[in-house]
C-alpha cells in the first residue's frame, strides 16, 4: 500500500521547488519594506526598481540555499548590510530580512561541516557588525547594530547545528542497530548450522563405522547402515536449505521444527546407539508455545542427544520436556561414561546457553549426581491472550 503523501519523504526536486516558492515569497515580502519612504526614520527616496531589486536580491538566493549554502548566506548578509547602511531598508524595518538571514545560516549549519560553518557564520557576523558600527551615529546605535547582527545570525546557526548533531546521532544509532542485527543474524545462522551439521555428522559417523565393520561379515546390516546414512544426509540437506532459505526470504522449505518433531530426534539417537526415553508433558494443553521457543527447545534436545551419541554411546538417556503456562522446562540426562576433556565448553554447550539466554531463561550442564551427564534449561514465554 502506498504511504500517505504527508508521511512520504520529500525528493530532492520537491525540496528545490519548495525553496523556490519560499524565495519568491520572501522576496515579495521584502519589496514593500524596501520601497518605504520614511525620511523621519532615516529612509531614503530611491527609485522603485531599486527597492524591488534589493528585495529580490535578499530573497531569491534562498532558492539555491541547499546547493550553495555558504555563498547564499554571504550574499544575503552583504545585501542586507548594504540595504541597512544606505537606508534602502529603513532602520525600523531592520527585522524584515530576518527570515532570509535565519534560513540561510540554518542551512549552513545543517549541511556544512561544523568548522566551516563556524567560520562562515563568524565572518558574516563580523562583516555585518563592522558595517553597522562604522555607519552608526552614536554609541547606542553601534551597540544596537552589533546586537542586531548577533540576533539575526547566532540563533539560526545554533538551531541548525543542533539539528545536524541530532541527525548524525540518529544515523550512528541506526548503523549500530544494523550492525547489531547483522551480527545476531550471523550468530543465529551459525548456531542453526552447527546444530544441524553436528547432529547429522555424528549419526553418519556412527553408522559409517558400523557399515565398515560389518561390510564383509553381514552385507545386509551394512546396507541398512548405508540407508540410514542416506536418509540422515537427505534430512540434513533439507534442514540446511531451510536455514539458508530464511536468509533469502524463501518460504518454500519445511516449517521450523518444534516440540512435535522431538520423537523423530529420539528415533535418530536410537540409530546411534542411545536408548532414549522421551517424555513430553503438557500441563497447560490450551497454551501455545511460540515458534521461537519451540525451535530453541528442539535444538537444545538435539544438541544434548548429539553429545550423548558422540561421547557416551552406547548409553541410556532420558529426555523430559515440561510445558507449563509461561515456561518450558527441559531436562536431558544419561548414564554413559564420558572422556575427560580439557578446553572448557564446546560450541554445542555454548550454543545451548546462548539460545536460553535469548529468551531470558536459565541453563545448566554438567556431570549428574548419579554419574553420566545432565542438561537442564528453562525457557519462559509470554502466553498469548
Amino acid at each position: 500500500m502506498t504511504p500517505p503523501l504527508l508521511t512520504r519523504r520529500l525528493r530532492p526536486v520537491d525540496l528545490y521547488v519548495v525553496d523556490a516558492l519560499l524565495a519568491v515569497a520572501v522576496g515579495g515580502l521584502l519589496c514593500p519594506y524596501a520601497a518605504l519612504e520614511s525620511p523621519l526614520h532615516g529612509g531614503v527616496r530611491e527609485p522603485l526598481w531599486v527597492s524591488v531589486l534589493v528585495g529580490l536580491a535578499i530573497g531569491l538566493p534562498l532558492a539555491v540555499r541547499r546547493r550553495w549554502p555558504m555563498t547564499v548566506a554571504a550574499v544575503i548578509s552583504a545585501v542586507t548590510t548594504v540595504a541597512l547602511v544606505t537606508g534602502v531598508i529603513p532602520n525600523f524595518a531592520a527585522a524584515a530580512p530576518a527570515l532570509a538571514i535565519g534560513l540561510s545560516f540554518y542551512t549552513v549549519a545543517v549541511s556544512t561541516a561544523t568548522r566551516r560553518s563556524i567560520l562562515c557564520a563568524a565572518g558574516c557576523l563580523a562583516l555585518v557588525s563592522v558595517a553597522l558600527v562604522l555607519t552608526a551615529g552614536d554609541l547606542w546605535s553601534r551597540a544596537g547594530g552589533v546586537v542586531y547582527a548577533v540576533v539575526m545570525i547566532a540563533p539560526a546557526w545554533v538551531i541548525g547545528w543542533l539539528v545536524r548533531e541530532r541527525r548524525a546521532l540518529a544515523a550512528r544509532q541506526s548503523d549500530h542497530l544494523v550492525r547489531q542485527a547483522t551480527a545476531e543474524e550471523r550468530l543465529r545462522v551459525a548456531r542453526e548450522l552447527h546444530d544441524v551439521v553436528a547432529h547429522t555428522l555424528s549419526l553418519i559417523v556412527v553408522k559409517a563405522s558400523v557399515a565398515n565393520h560389518v561390510a564383509e561379515a553381514d552385507p545386509r546390516e551394512a546396507g541398512a547402515a548405508l540407508r540410514v546414512i542416506e536418509e540422515t544426509g537427505r534430512n540434513a540437506l533439507a534442514d540446511v536449505r531451510r536455514v539458508l532459505g530464511v536468509l533469502r526470504e524463501d518460504t518454500s522449505y519445511a516449517p521450523t521444527p518444534g516440540l512435535d518433531e522431538l520423537p523423530a530426534l529420539a528415533r535418530q539417537a536410537a540409530i546411534g546407539g542411545v536408548d532414549v526415553r522421551l517424555d513430553v508433558r503438557r500441563e497447560a494443553p490450551g497454551s501455545v508455545v511460540p515458534e521461537s521457543v519451540g525451535l530453541a527447545v528442539y535444538r537444545i534436545v538435539q544438541e544434548a542427544l548429539t553429545n550423548v551419541v558422540k561421547h557416551a554411546a552406547p548409553a541410556a538417556c532420558e529426555a523430559t520436556v515440561t510445558v507449563t503456562p509461561g515456561e518450558v522446562r527441559v531436562e536431558v540426562t544419561d548414564d554413559g561414561r564420558r572422556p575427560v576433556l580439557s578446553g572448557g565448553e564446546g560450541h554445542g554447550l555454548v550454543g545451548m546457553r546462548e539460545r536460553v539466554a535469548l529468551h531470558g531463561g536459565e541453563f545448566h550442564a554438567g556431570p549428574g549426581s548419579d554419574g553420566g551427564f545432565a542438561v537442564t534449561a528453562s525457557l519462559p514465554y509470554r502466553v498469548a491472550a
